[in-house]
This record gives structure tokens, C-alpha cells and sequence, in this order.
């Protein structure tokens, strides 16, 4: 087993449920029955090794919760992707989250089976790009 070098902190939220309509599907095809969202937020260990219990010394992260359903409903996307980007950029709104990895999975691929689904892992420098384009 190798140990970590430094300490790090992550906020997990797994195999959630979006309600959300991705793509577009001719007679026949196989229409997802749901969207998972799987995402792992870096942020600075400060908010997790904390002297006191309390709100206003971690980060909250129900606010973004909230605003990932907002995106999720927010009408017809034609690609996982889409929506994907809107939910980075969502999370670059937050200084506090230094890294991030998120992948959007549909289930079923096929005949009741599978899952099919897009991962990304945005770094430091890329979220710092994202911040600095906005306005």
C-alpha cells in the first residue's frame, strides 16, 4: 500500500440520480431509464480537519447540489457532455473546490443492461482558466 505524501481532502457525491432528458431516440432504441451523476470535489483539508463543529468552517455543499438539479432539468440536452460542462462550470464558482472529477453515466445501454458514461478530471490549472474567463 502506498501512503499519501500530503493531506487531501475530497467531497464525494455517488450514483446520483439526475432527472434530466439527454438525447435523442428513434423508434426501437433504447431510452435510458436514468442519468447518474458521480462526482469528487478536491477542496482544502482546512474544511475537513476542523478545531470546531459548525457550518461556517467546511464548505457547504448543498447549495451546488441544488444548482446541479437546476442544470439537470434544464431542458433537452443532446449529449452527457453538455450538461457535464455546465456542472464544471457551476462548480468553478466555488474558490474553496481546487479539483474536481466528474463522470455522467445512463442506464440501461442495451436491453436492460449496462451503463454507458463520460469521465472527466478537471485539475487546478484548468478550474483557475475557468474562473479567469468569467465576467
Amino acid at each position: 500500500m502506498t501512503l499519501p505524501t500530503s493531506t487531501a481532502s475530497r467531497i464525494e457525491l455517488k450514483d446520483f440520480h439526475l432527472a434530466t432528458r439527454i438525447g435523442t431516440y428513434a423508434p426501437g432504441d433504447t431510452v435510458p431509464d436514468y442519468h447518474a451523476l458521480d462526482l469528487t470535489l478536491w477542496i482544502d483539508p482546512d474544511l475537513v480537519l476542523i478545531a470546531q463543529d459548525g457550518m461556517a468552517h467546511v464548505f457547504d455543499y448543498d447549495p451546488l447540489v441544488v444548482e446541479i438539479e437546476r442544470l439537470a432539468a434544464d431542458g433537452l440536452y443532446a449529449t452527457q457532455e453538455r450538461l457535464m460542462t455546465r456542472i464544471v462550470q457551476a462548480c468553478a464558482a466555488y474558490p474553496v473546490i481546487e479539483a474536481l472529477e466528474i463522470g455522467l453515466r445512463k442506464f440501461p445501454v442495451r436491453a436492460g443492461s449496462g451503463s454507458l458514461g463520460v469521465r472527466l478530471l478537471v485539475d487546478r490549472a484548468q478550474l483557475q482558466r475557468m474562473r479567469g474567463n468569467e465576467g
